[in-house]
C-alpha cells in the first residue's frame, strides 16, 4: 500500500479539517497515512515572522477565518473560534502525538485535540485538557505524559521539525509522497492521486 505523510501543526486551522477527514478519504483511496506532528514556530522564525501570518497580515487573517468557516460548514464540522489567543501553543500536544505513534493512538489523539481546539473552545496547551483527551480515547495519561516528556521524544520532535525544514515544508497541513510536496487541505486529493500513481 502506498503511503502519504500528513504534516500538521496543532495551531493550524486547516489542519483541523484535514485531520478530521484524511483517514476516511485515504482509506477510500487505498492509501496509508503516516501522521507527522511538527511545529511551525521555528520555521516561521526563520522566515522572519514572530507570529502567524494570519495575525501579521490582517486582511489575510480576515479572509482565512471566513474561508475556514465555509470549509468547516462544507465538511459538516463544528466550529467555535478558540477563546484563547490564536494560534494556541501546541508543543505539549505535538510531543504527545509523536509519543503515541508506537502504540497507534496518534490519529485518535490528534483528532481529539483539534476538536477540543476548534469545536469545544478548549485550551490545548493545558495539561488537564490533554489528560482528559487521552482518557477519552482510552490512553493512560500518566504513561502518555511520561513518554512524551522523555528526552528522546523531545529530541524526536526537534528532529521532526528539522526534517520538515529540510524538505521545504513551510505551512500546514502539508503532505509528502516520497519527495513530492503538496500544501493545503485542498491538495489532499491531489496528493492521494499521486500516491496511487
Amino acid at each position: 500500500m502506498r503511503t502519504i505523510e500528513f504534516w500538521y501543526e496543532f495551531a493550524s486551522t486547516y489542519s483541523y479539517v484535514t485531520a478530521m477527514r484524511i483517514g476516511r478519504v485515504a482509506a477510500a483511496a487505498g492509501v496509508a497515512v503516516r501522521w507527522r506532528p511538527f511545529l511551525l514556530g521555528p520555521i516561521f522564525k526563520e522566515l522572519g515572522w514572530n507570529d502567524s501570518p494570519f495575525n501579521i497580515y490582517p486582511a489575510k487573517g480576515r479572509y482565512m477565518w471566513r474561508d475556514f468557516e465555509r470549509v468547516c460548514e462544507g465538511e459538516g464540522l463544528p466550529l467555535k473560534l478558540p477563546p484563547v489567543r490564536f494560534p494556541q501553543n501546541g508543543v505539549k500536544a505535538a510531543r504527545l502525538a509523536l509519543a503515541g505513534e508506537a502504540d497507534g493512538w496518534t490519529p485518535d489523539f490528534t483528532c481529539a485535540v483539534f476538536y477540543a481546539n476548534y469545536a469545544e473552545q478548549r485550551d490545548i496547551s493545558d495539561e488537564d485538557t490533554l489528560r482528559g483527551l487521552l482518557s477519552r480515547i482510552g490512553v493512560d495519561p500518566e504513561r502518555a505524559f511520561a513518554a512524551a516528556n522523555a528526552p528522546a521524544n523531545k529530541e524526536a520532535l526537534f528532529a521532526q521539525v528539522a526534517e520538515a525544514k529540510t524538505r521545504g515544508i513551510f505551512g500546514a497541513p502539508f503532505f509528502t509522497v516520497g519527495d513530492e510536496p503538496f500544501w493545503g487541505n485542498d491538495r489532499l486529493e491531489a496528493a492521494l492521486r499521486w500516491a496511487k500513481a
